[in-house]
């Protein structure tokens, strides 16, 4: 009965684990597959929201209340970098998309240790969310990370229904497939690219935030991430969003359990399943967003 408890646990974790990575990923799914935009900074705005979140709530002293600060504060300096820089790129190689971004990443990791300094650094859970459920006499599981999940799920829920349900989900969709005949019928689709672009990386950011208290915030942690957020993206199928949610929950578990039950394979295991799925279906499980 131990065993199978603790299991679950770990099955639980790596449940989290993939939603988190899904509200990571999906954002760089979003610019990547519906822009055309490679943007290697996307862990960066991890980072940044991972820093953030550290320091409002250091000097505010109140995590709920630093969150929707944050996330304006993050989805404005998205739309000013779209508007300045990745707007021009648009029609351009994708190799000047990665110079560009990668100069990005050198630059918020100098503000960052400008900043923040580069020790680690924690981030209490908020008191509401500070208990654990418990399983048996030693064994519980903490309230913060059914939060995460669920936080991520309703992010999930409220994107399918923006992307497939309204009219601002279908010029995103149709701008996809044909920015040229969407602009023929006059709609502005750089204003649709800028907030998709801003909305992407806050979902970044927001991934960064929540995550935070479990994870600590440390230097390079947005590079550290950005690698398994491009496999689920590959896996997943670019700019498919249900695609995204599905290789994430899948990469979550395998990697979470295989810390667990295969620890000198754990490294690897991600890469292999990559591998696999890829040799069977080249572009990714899902093509359609």
């Amino acid at each position: 009965m131990s065993g199978s408890l603790e299991f679950l646990v770990q099955l639980l974790n790596g449940i989290q684990y993939g939603l988190l990575l899904f509200l990571l990923a999906s954002g760089l799914s979003l610019i990547f597959g519906i822009m055309g935009v490679l943007n290697l900074a996307h862990g960066s705005f991890y980072m940044v929201g991972a820093y953030l979140a550290f320091w409002l709530a250091r000097d505010i002293g109140n995590i709920w209340l630093a969150i929707p600060i944050e996330l304006a504060m993050v989805l404005l300096i998205g739309v000013i970098l779209e508007s300045a820089l990745f707007s021009r790129l648009y029609h351009r190689d994708h190799l000047q998309q990665v110079l560009l971004s990668f100069g990005l990443i050198l630059i918020f990791e100098e503000l960052r240790s400008i900043f923040f300094g580069d020790d680690v650094h924690g981030v209490p859970v908020p008191p509401l969310l500070r208990s654990s459920i418990p399983l048996t006499g030693t064994l519980s599981y903490p309230v913060y990370r059914l939060f995460i999940s669920g936080a991520c799920l309703v992010v999930a829920g409220l994107m399918y229904l923006v992307i497939q349900k309204t009219r601002v989900g279908m010029m995103i969709r149709a701008g996809s497939t044909n920015r040229e005949m969407v602009q023929s019928l006059g709609i502005n689709i750089k204003l649709i690219y800028r907030w998709v672009f801003a909305v992407g990386v806050t979902l970044a950011a927001l991934a960064g935030m929540i995550a935070a208290p479990i994870s600590s915030v440390y230097p390079g942690m947005g590079s550290q991430i950005l690698i398994i957020c491009f496999v689920v993206v590959v896996v997943g199928g670019i700019g498919s969003i249900k695609g995204a949610m599905i290789s994430a929950l899948t990469i979550g578990i395998v990697d979470t359990l295989g810390q667990v039950l295969l620890p000198e394979f754990s490294g690897a295991a991600v890469y292999l399943l990559m591998a696999v799925i890829l040799l069977w279906w080249p572009q990714g499980l899902f093509r359609v967003a």
